[in-house]
């Protein structure tokens, strides 16, 4: 199962990732990158691997990492 990993303390809240990913991740009031589902590591169904993997490569600080669990 993949899981997309957020490190909240790399990420500033720029929300390049809720736009790419808007089925997975919604923005706090701070602006940052949530799960919509509440998990810490949300998962991504096949059906957005290919939007995970565009969201993780145009993070721009590196804060975002698909992970299998």
């Amino acid at each position: 199962m993949t899981r997309l990993h957020i490190d909240w303390t790399a990420c500033d809240g720029r929300g390049l990732c809720t736009e790419l990913l808007e089925e997975i991740l919604v923005e706090d009031d701070w602006g940052f990158p949530v799960a919509r589902d509440g998990q810490a590591e949300p998962v991504v169904p096949p059906s957005l691997a290919d939007a995970a993997k565009r969201a993780v490569d145009r993070c721009p600080l590196l804060a975002l990492r698909l992970v299998q669990r």
